[in-house]
Formats: C-alpha cells, sequence, structure tokens
C-alpha cells in the first residue's frame, strides 16, 4: 500500500473510532479547527510530497535554519523521504514559499519539525496557516499528541493549542550525535529539527 493509500486508510477508519483527545495529556489541545488561520490570496496548501522543491527545501534549512544548519543534502533527502511533507505554494507561479514535515506512527504520535517560511514570504501569515493545514491533515489519524520544539516560535504553535510541556522532566533524548552546528552552539534541545 503506498503512503497516500495508507493515508487514505488511516484517515477512514480514525475518522470512526477517533476518540476525543485529553488535553491534559497531550502537547496539542482538541479544539475544533474550523478557527484555523487561512492562506493569504494567491497562496495553496499541498501534502502532495511530488511537489516538494527539495534543492530550495535543502537549501533554506542547511544555510538559514538555526536547527539545521550545514544538514549534508543525503540526510534532508532521506528525512524527506521517510516523513510526511507539507508545502506552501505561490498559486501563479508554483514556487514553494514555505516547508514542514511530520515524522508519525500515524496512530499515537507525531513530531512536527523543519518549519520554514521562506524570508521574502514571512509577514503575511503563512507559517501560522501552514501550521493549522498541517494540524488539519493530522486530525484525522487521531493522534495522541504531537510534540515539536521551538526556540523562538511559541506564539505561531500556540495558536493552534500547542503548549509547554507540564512535565518537561518526563521526557529524556538519546543524542547519537552531537557533532552537528547546533551542539557547537550549545543547543541542547530539538530545536525544530
Amino acid at each position: 500500500m503506498q503512503r497516500d493509500d495508507a493515508s487514505r486508510a488511516v484517515r477512514g477508519f480514525g475518522a470512526r473510532a477517533r476518540k476525543p483527545l485529553d488535553s491534559t495529556r497531550v502537547a496539542c489541545d482538541s479544539r475544533a479547527m474550523t478557527d484555523a488561520p487561512r492562506l493569504p490570496d494567491g497562496y495553496e496548501f499541498s501534502a502532495d510530497p511530488a511537489r516538494i522543491d527539495v534543492d530550495r527545501t535543502h537549501r533554506w534549512l542547511s544555510t538559514d535554519a538555526y536547527w539545521a544548519l550545514d544538514r549534508p543534502r543525503e540526510q534532508h533527502e532521506r528525512a524527506v523521504a521517510k516523513s510526511l511533507n507539507f508545502g506552501v505554494y505561490e498559486a501563479a507561479s508554483g514556487a514553494q514559499v514555505a516547508y514542514a514535515r511530520v515524522v508519525t506512527d500515524e496512530a499515537l504520535f507525531a513530531w512536527l519539525c523543519d518549519v520554514y517560511v521562506d524570508r521574502q514570504a514571512r509577514g503575511k501569515g503563512i507559517g501560522t496557516a501552514l501550521v493549522g493545514a498541517v494540524r488539519e491533515h493530522l486530525a484525522p489519524f487521531g493522534l495522541r499528541r504531537v510534540l515539536l520544539a521551538t526556540e523562538d516560535a511559541h506564539g505561531v504553535y500556540a495558536q493552534h493549542g500547542f503548549e509547554p510541556l507540564d512535565r518537561p522532566d518526563q521526557w529524556m533524548v538519546l543524542w547519537l550525535d552531537r557533532s552537528g552546528r547546533g551542539a557547537r552552539q550549545g543547543l541542547d534541545t530539538f530545536g525544530h529539527s
């Protein structure tokens, strides 16, 4: 079964069997997504992995995203291939202006990461709308929690129900490679990635 077929199957199952999220136990609350911000005119959201501009997203992340500076191209390609990928595009040209990816089992857990908006497109609400569209895409899966880490965009994510962990002392990380630029800069968090 291809990912699109599997996603449809999970969406169909999740829509029938989904229980309400317990907001005391998740990082993202259960409010309805009808209030999600919409993209400005002239932009469109897509969850089609074939539309992702891998060259552009790699350039953005490896040169301008504090959490992914110097990320090797091969590593980026593997991450894209093993994730759900989302983009925002200029409707007229089809050029990608924003990116996000999600690592998930499509049943219980997801990790939202590598959220990036091109510098030329910032300040228009595209990032906020992208996070809302990703959340809507994930909703039918019936996930218990969606986690992320951010150094500087708490307000964007809070608009979609993300909140600090109630008990961060219960979470741990296993670092297999601290040689990346983030480690050299003292970023002992996941950053966005």
